[in-house]
């Protein structure tokens, strides 16, 4: 059985505003996101992260991870 996104970030889930990636690097809702990361579309149906998707998703961790070095650098 194929991994969920969810399952594959579970280290780092409830360390991230999944609100912010949505929005930012996506241009949707938070519940489009976490819908994505269950493997579900909107209406209940198999929904998974598209190749593009996901490899939006993986630059979007990347940038934020640059972001959060930026900052630490700052202190």
């Amino acid at each position: 059985m194929e991994q969920t996104m969810k399952s594959k970030l579970s280290d780092i889930l409830l360390s991230i505003t999944w609100r912010d990636i949505a929005r930012r690097y996506f241009g949707k809702s938070s519940s489009w996101l976490y819908h994505k990361m269950d493997g579900i579309d909107g209406n209940g149906g198999t929904g998974k992260f598209s190749d593009d998707e996901a490899q939006m998703l993986k630059s979007a961790l990347y940038d934020l991870s640059d972001r959060i070095k930026a900052a630490a650098d700052n202190i």
